[in-house]
């Protein structure tokens, strides 16, 4: 049971995390910018696609709300 939870859970992360983008940039196109762009942080793979795993989730989220308080990531 475990796995189907968390399996419904994986495959709406990154959708979480998209909405959180908008929130903080303010709209679809700069959130899905900075969504889209790899990076040395995330192995060369864009953050949309960390956020995929529950630990980039979590990560993903944890840069979003630092971004989101002010602070350069």
């Amino acid at each position: 049971m475990d796995s189907k939870q968390n399996h419904g859970q994986d495959s709406t992360t990154p959708e979480l995390i998209h909405r959180l983008a908008e929130q903080i940039f303010g709209n679809k196109k700069k959130a899905d910018h900075w969504l889209n762009q790899p990076t040395v942080e995330t192995g060369d793979c864009s953050r949309l696609q960390m956020a995929q795993s529950r630990v980039g989730y979590e990560a993903m989220k944890a840069e979003l709300d630092r971004l989101n308080h002010g602070f350069v990531s």
